[in-house]
């Protein structure tokens, strides 16, 4: 069970060879040598200043796209895919004309040439989602070391999650049988089989207002492609805190010590930083089965590695190790852009009448299947 919407874009540039990509396969091509840090503000104690808050937001996926063959991508190729991304969002942003013509029947069906726009088409079903004014999926490629990146995934070579072992695949098949993935996006939560709109502890995490879909919290701590993109680090010499501005995620991790006993599950995991240098090495174990993070278990454990590069840029590098989900462990990184944009509270358990209206459409949807049968 890979990053189900990722697969699914993953599927449609094989069959279609233009989404996301500018014209052309891409030759392979090795990555030059990490980043330096460089010279970097310090607290109090010595350590480099990581505060702040951050837009992660990108167009580069997790993983590699089918068709693009290395990590590393031009500068042309990435200007042309940032520059159809910025037509189409001028174009998302014009205002509708009140005599426009109906939407075609069974909704938009047309060939999409980014990344983003499958997203979002994907998301918002056939009848269309959000209206573009929600919406801030990001604007560029990301880049690392100078290197316009073509996933978020460098190890293994191939840019791709490694296949799930067979004990793995066996048990979120008996998962999905009868619920949907707990780390579900809203694109791949609106189908499964009937058992998943059953009720709430059976919905999708994000769904449910607990965590924010596709590993917005973390760890590994990712974009989620669509909207509320900032993340804000407080630091201390003894504690760091990563608040998410999808719904309102803190993790707090703290600086030396050990982890707590085996028998002790969290959502968001353990997680004991400590300093090696000026990177900020965070060690997370002791998670909870509820969560699955692309279908891993409870023993998943993920590091991370976070070092300032400038006045204006972290570099998040990760890596998730789990032996009864995948047989060898997988990094990437990418980078945290520093803003002046203002972090607002996402309170999403006060406006979230949409896991009610689900529960309720099934069970009218129920009612109307019965009714069928008795007519019959």
């Amino acid at each position: 069970m890979r990053t189900h919407l990722l697969a699914v874009v993953g599927s449609l540039a094989a069959a279609t060879g233009t989404l996301y990509l500018a014209p052309g396969r891409l030759a392979a091509q090795a990555p030059t040598s990490a980043a330096k840090p460089s010279v970097s503000p310090r607290s109090p104690d010595g350590h480099p200043d990581l505060q702040g808050i951050y837009n992660v937001a990108t167009m580069t996926p997790l993983e590699r796209l089918a068709g693009v063959t290395r990590l590393v991508l031009t500068n042309e190729e990435a200007a042309a895919m940032e520059k159809y991304e910025q037509l189409r969002q001028q174009k998302n942003d014009a205002p509708l004309r009140g005599d426009r013509e109906a939407p075609p029947v069974g909704g938009e069906t047309s060939t999409p040439k980014s990344y983003l726009e499958f997203l979002e088409r994907a998301g918002g079903g056939a009848v269309g989602g959000y209206n573009n004014f929600w919406l801030a999926g990001g604007t560029q490629i990301a880049t690392v070391n100078g290197e316009n990146r073509s996933a978020i995934i460098v190890d293994p070579p191939d840019g791709e999650t490694p296949p799930q072992r067979a004990d793995a695949r066996g048990r979120n098949a008996a998962l999905l049988a009868g619920a949907a993935s707990p780390d579900a996006s809203e694109a791949t939560s609106t189908s499964g089989p009937s058992g998943a709109f059953d009720g709430p502890e059976v919905r999708p995490l994000s769904e449910r207002c607990l965590l924010g879909f596709l590993s917005t919290a973390g760890p590994p701590a990712l974009p989620n492609y669509f909207y509320n993109n900032l993340k804000q680090i407080v630091q201390t010499p003894t504690s760091v805190v990563i608040l998410n501005e999808m719904v309102h995620d803190a993790r707090i991790i703290r600086i030396g010590g050990r982890h707590l006993p085996q028998n002790i599950r969290r959502w968001m995991g353990d997680s004991v930083g400590q300093w090696e240098g000026d990177t900020l090495v965070v060690d997370t174990t002791n998670f909870t089965n509820k969560t699955r993070f692309e279908g891993s278990s409870d023993q998943l454990h993920v590091v991370e590695r976070i070092t300032r590069l400038d006045a204006k840029t972290l570099l998040y590098r990760f890596t998730v190790e789990d032996p009864t989900t995948w047989d060898r462990t997988w990094t990437g990184e990418y980078p945290w852009v520093a803003t002046d944009e203002k972090m607002y509270e996402y309170a999403c358990h006060e406006g979230n009448y949409a896991l009610v209206d689900i529960l309720r459409g099934a069970r009218a949807k129920e009612a109307e299947e019965t009714a069928q049968k008795v007519k019959q």
